[in-house]
Parts: structure tokens; C-alpha cells; sequence
């Protein structure tokens, strides 16, 4: 049985969520989220995260290397969580996680991290911890058009405190992130789009068999996109799986989804990956474009901008 780790990484609002619950639909694995958020759980990551896409490398290892090995040992910190109980939907999501390590301690399942945050670290991940490595990646225009309507802005000064990140990967970039303005969240998400995804070019090319998958591929025909995940990923493919999948992307679905749920998995995938070309002006797409077109033309066409 191949218990080897898998990451399914990529920018926030990237469709890491949707991948790594469709990966997870297969029992085998077990579904652990975002031990890098700055919010985690510390029952199931003991290590303290201080920025947002934290980045790890053999220079800071020692300070994550340790809780990674406990969390693929699915050791489950429980007194450190009981502790940072503040209300009845701690507890219950301090029941659910607890209940997934059990479950993947007693069945043997494998670790399936969806971690969008652990995008520049994904060498690290390959190499330290031996994860099988997915990366998700969505059209410039969906993503700032979804950090548009959620009114999720992003502080630049997670990444600038950074000081092995911006040497190894954002040197470059270093005077747009500081005069972006905090309240212009479509700027915002051009950059770190470019950013993050200039990273996973080069990335690719150093790790070939990292898979990188589009959300619009996916969108488009879920079945046989996910079988060819499941299938590079040593998963199997069964009609549980199959039937998980259409559930999940079927034309039944919302093909927008609600505020309080921008979580949920269960969407029209189809109807979803135009929407970004009615929320944004033209002007807006027109800027996005400009400000990505450096590194979005290595994964997105002329075409498939109008």
C-alpha cells in the first residue's frame, strides 16, 4: 500500500479545497487542512506559523519539521487544544479532527494536506517529507474576480517579512508589494497571482513530476480530469469516487456560491468558470491582464482571456 503523503497546494481560492475533499473522497486517505493557515488548530499542528505563505526551506526547518513529522503520525495534540477552546464550534471542530486522526491512525490511511499556504514551500514538502505534490492553479481574472466579491484583501507585509522568500523567489517584486495600496484588492490579486505562479513555473521545471492542475480542466470534465489525478497519485478510482465528484460539480448546483459558504465544494463547475467575466469591468480585466501576462501566458491562452 502506498502511504506516501499527498500535498494539494496552490493559491487561496485556487480550488485546493474542491481537490483535496475529491482526493479525499477515496477512504484510503485522510484530510487534514491548512496546517500553515495562521489560524490553525494546535491540536493538530504544534508548530507556531507567523505569516500568511509561510515559507520553509533547511535554513528554518527546525522550527516545523518536528510538528510535520507529528502530524503524518497523526499524533494529535489534545490538551494544547482544549486549552484554545473559545466556543461550542471549537469543540466541535476539535471532535472532527480528532476523529480524522484516530481514523487514519487505526486504518492506516494516508496524510492528504490541502494547504494553499504551502505553495512556496512545495520543494520542501517534495524533498523533507516526501509528499506526492498537486498544485492547483486558476485563470488570473477567477481569482481576483472571487477576492473581489469576498472582499478579501491581503497584506503584502506577510511576504516582506519574509526575508528567504523575497531572496529566493520575490526580490523582484519587492517596491510593487510596497506601494500596493491596501484598499485595491483587484491590484492585490493580479501581483500575487503573478507571484505565486512564476514560482510554480519554475518550480515545475526543477520537479517534473509535481502535478499541476487547472481549475478550469477540472471544471470542465471533473470525471475524467480527477481519474487521471487519482491515477498519477497511485488512488483508486471507484464509483464511490466517480459518484462524489458529479455530486459535486453537477449542473444541479449553485453556480455561484453563498458568502457564508465560500467553503463549500458543491458547485455547477461549468456555469462557475466564467463568472469572473461578469464581475469584473473590462477595465478591471484589461489591468489583471497586464499585470499577469508575464507568467499567466504559460498556462492560459489569448483566447481564453475573452
Amino acid at each position: 500500500m502506498n502511504d506516501q503523503p499527498i500535498l494539494v497546494t496552490g493559491a487561496h481560492r485556487s480550488g485546493t479545497t474542491w481537490v483535496g475533499k475529491m482526493l479525499a473522497a477515496n477512504r484510503s486517505t485522510a484530510y487534514i487542512s491548512e496546517p500553515l493557515n495562521v489560524l490553525h488548530r494546535r491540536g493538530v499542528f504544534s508548530a507556531n506559523v507567523k505569516h500568511w505563505y509561510q515559507y520553509i526551506t533547511t535554513e528554518n526547518e527546525e522550527n516545523y519539521l518536528p510538528a510535520f513529522h507529528e502530524l503524518l503520525n497523526y499524533r494529535y495534540h489534545l490538551f494544547a487544544e482544549i486549552g484554545s477552546l473559545h466556543s461550542r464550534k471549537d469543540f466541535l471542530r476539535m471532535g472532527r479532527d480528532l476523529s480524522i486522526f484516530v481514523n487514519g491512525k487505526l486504518r492506516g490511511q494516508r496524510v492528504l494536506l490541502k494547504d494553499p499556504f504551502a505553495v512556496f514551500s512545495a520543494p520542501w514538502f517534495a524533498q523533507k517529507l516526501n509528499c506526492k505534490v498537486v498544485i492547483t492553479i486558476r485563470h488570473p481574472g477567477g481569482f481576483a474576480s472571487s477576492l473581489k466579491r469576498l472582499n478579501w484583501s491581503f497584506d503584502f507585509r506577510d511576504l516582506l517579512d519574509q526575508p528567504m522568500l523575497i531572496r529566493d523567489h520575490l526580490e523582484s517584486d519587492r517596491a510593487d508589494m510596497e506601494s500596493m495600496r491596501a484598499d485595491d484588492i483587484v491590484g492585490q490579486s493580479a501581483l500575487l497571482w503573478r507571484m505565486i505562479y512564476r514560482s510554480v513555473h519554475a518550480t515545475r521545471e526543477l520537479f517534473p513530476d509535481f502535478k499541476v492542475v487547472r481549475h478550469e480542466d477540472l471544471s470542465l470534465d471533473p470525471v475524467a480530469g480527477y481519474k487521471s489525478l487519482y491515477e498519477s497519485l497511485g488512488l483508486t478510482f471507484d464509483e464511490q469516487v466517480r459518484d462524489t465528484i458529479l455530486n459535486s460539480s453537477s449542473s444541479e448546483n449553485p453556480t455561484e456560491l453563498s458568502k457564508k459558504k465560500v467553503h463549500s465544494v458543491k458547485l455547477d463547475s461549468r456555469a462557475n468558470m466564467n463568472n469572473w467575466k461578469k464581475r469584473l469591468t473590462p477595465e478591471e480585466i484589461t489591468r489583471i491582464r497586464k499585470l499577469t501576462e508575464d507568467v499567466s501566458h504559460l498556462f492560459y491562452s489569448d483566447q481564453e482571456w475573452t
